[in-house]
Order: C-alpha cells, then structure tokens, then sequence
C-alpha cells in the first residue's frame, strides 16, 4: 500500500538539558496561567536534583532514531523529525524545518500512549496553534496503548522486575488529572483496561502521582505514597509506570526519589519497572500503525476514545507543576 505521507514527527513534551533551561521551560509549561516564578523555584529543583536535565529529550532521541531504522529497514521509508511542545527542539521550529524541506503531509506520533486532555486533545491543539501558510498537513496517531507491541513491551519491563520479586504485586502507576477531566475522557478506563491485561493473575492495583493544582480541587486517588504508607512492610511490590513512556521528571523524581525513600523508610521490598522506553516491540507497534495509517484522522474506538472526547479542564483545575498525563 502506497503511503499518502511523506514524513514522520515525533511530538513530545519536552524538557530542559541544563540548569540554565529550567526555569524558561518551566515558564513555557505554564504559559498563560499567571503562575510567579517563586512557585516555579519549587519545581525546578525537582531537575537541579539531576544537574537541570531531564531524561525526556534523551528518550525521545533514542525512539526517533529506533524509529527511523524500522521504517527504513520494514517501510514505509519516510525521514523522521522530532519536535516538542515546550522545549527545543520546538514544534514551530520543527514545522519550518519540515517546511524548508518540502514534507506536504506528515504523521504525527505523540509520545502519549492514553487518552485524556493532556495526552491526547492538547497535543491536537498544539498542532493547530504551531501551524502557518505553507506548513505540512498533519495526521496525528489515535491513543495506542491497546497495541499488541505496547502491552508486550510493557510486559516485558514488568518481567524483569519480576525476576528479583517473583511474588510480587503489581502496582500501577499514572499521573493524576483532575476528577472532573477524568470524567470526560477514557484515559482511567484504558488504564485500568491495560494493567488488567498485563497482571494476568497476578494481584495489581491502579494508583497515581504528581498531583498538584489547588488543594480544594479533586483529582484521581489513591496517590502513590499515601498507598504505600498503609502497605504492609511484608510484601513485595512491583512498581509499574504505566501511564509513562519514559523515565522523565515524573518518574526521575516522584518514584525513584519520594517512592524510594519512601519505601527505605518502611523496610518495603519494592522493584520500579522500566518504562516502554524504545523496546522493540514498541517501535514495531508505532511503525505499523504510522504504516497502517491514511490521510483522515482516524479514531478506531477504544474504549471511548472519538473526537469529541477529553475537553479541556476547567482553568482552575490546571496543573501548577509541569507534567502530562501520559508523556
């Protein structure tokens, strides 16, 4: 079958790659919400924890690159760019590169795997806001975390970590959104579709993290750590972060630092798993879709996911802190 694109773009969330990116990032996350640096400063020592890098630029290298081989070695052979909505490389950027190039029509892969107004509608948005006369179409991917590839990746991860707690439980994680945004959006009933598929037998529960926002506001619980401190000290627990494809800020320091020390503090026998990362079979499972795709934007249903779904939370209900439900 013939190809209608003749591109490929990765769309991420971006991150800062030094200390002297924090804060601009920071300040392009939150763009419009009139939030004061000081609140920032907060936040930002999240990344100066890890030298004001974060793991997501690195990541999303890694995949475009796996990516570009696929496609060059199985088809269809289309170049791949990358772009993200906060950070450089920046989508405009990236579109007038495309642009410059000759690419007419590209296929869009975010690097959100669920459905919800952060990881799927605001990725469409953004896609309309960085357009201009003479930018390429653009065909954005559906949510794809019902892919074969995906859930064997993620399987995968989980089976390494099972390797040191063979009699674990599962303990899946995703980043809280707000209760009201949830509602109309399939992101936790995909969730809770993918972790049920993945444990198998095995005992697993859904919790979320990196909640922010105002306090008066309800969001998705339990949260990880209130979770974890009810846990008995006796058993052995496999963290998943499902809802992430990658070990970025959300995970670097919401898991690895506040749910490690967390877990030292009460002697809990816990292994965090991988992330998708770019394992095989989940370059597999975004090359075929980018194969399988035509120039409509298609939503095949799953679980709830169409056009009209995932509106946009209510101002007030908006994250404080950088972070995306599902990047």
């Amino acid at each position: 079958m013939t190809t209608p694109f003749d591109a490929v773009l990765l769309l991420s969330f971006g991150g800062p790659e030094g200390p002297d990116d924090v804060l601009p990032f920071l300040r392009n996350v939150v763009a419009g919400r009139n939030i004061p640096d000081e609140r920032l400063a907060a936040v930002a020592e999240h990344y100066h924890h890890f030298g004001g890098v974060s793991p997501i630029n690195d990541h999303c290298r890694t995949l475009r690159d796996a990516l570009s081989q696929a496609l060059t070695e199985c088809g269809p052979a289309l170049p791949v760019y990358w772009g993200n909505r906060n950070w450089h490389p920046m989508l405009g950027d990236t579109l007038r590169q495309m642009a410059a190039d000759g690419v007419q029509h590209a296929v869009v892969v975010p690097t959100s795997a669920f459905g919800s107004y952060s990881g799927c509608r605001r990725y469409r948005e953004d896609l309309d806001g960085a357009s201009f006369p003479g930018a390429p179409r653009l065909t954005k991917l559906r949510p794809y975390a019902d892919t074969v590839g995906f859930r064997e990746a993620q399987k995968a991860r989980i089976d390494d970590a099972l390797r040191e707690v063979p009699d674990a439980r599962l303990l899946f994680t995703a980043h809280s959104i707000p209760t009201a945004s949830a509602a109309g959006a399939p992101y936790e009933a995909q969730l809770r579709a993918v972790a049920a598929d993945l444990a198998g037998e095995r005992p697993w529960e859904l919790v979320w993290q990196s909640r922010s926002g105002p306090p008066q506001v309800p969001w998705l619980e339990p949260d990880v750590l209130d979770h974890l401190r009810a846990a008995s000290p006796e058993e052995a627990i496999v963290l998943v972060p499902l809802g992430f494809l990658s070990d970025h800020m959300e995970v670097a320091w919401d898991l690895d630092v506040e749910v490690r020390d967390l877990a030292a503090e009460r002697g809990l026998r816990l292994i965090r798993a991988g992330t998708v990362g770019s394992h095989p079979a989940f370059v597999e499972a975004l090359r075929g879709l980018i194969d399988q795709a035509d120039e409509r934007e298609r939503w095949p249903e799953f679980r709830g996911c169409h056009p009209g779904c995932c509106p946009a939370p209510r101002r007030g209900s908006r994250p404080a802190r950088p972070g995306a439900a599902g990047t």
